[in-house]
């Protein structure tokens, strides 16, 4: 995989905020932005796919029925 460098514009505490990460765990600031990216990446593709299942689903008129609704949303409410 191939490097590139990019810029990024950051307000000073964020990059206070960053550099004090990258000290506690003995790294450079762009392995902490590297870690950082990954992970914001890994969530939105996992949402991403997620919404894509279920717009299929729904299209396919596949439905949670009222009652599995209603045992779902009792679990929440604990």
């Amino acid at each position: 995989m191939g490097r590139t460098t990019i810029t990024v514009r950051l307000d000073s505490e964020k990059r206070e905020a960053l550099d004090a990460i990258a000290e506690v765990a003995d790294r450079d600031r762009s392995y902490v932005l590297n870690e950082a990216i990954d992970a914001y990446l890994d969530t939105h593709r996992w949402q991403v796919e997620h919404i894509r299942k279920g717009l299929s689903q729904a299209r396919a008129g596949q439905f949670a029925s009222e009652k599995e609704v209603k045992k779902a949303l009792a679990r929440w409410r604990r």
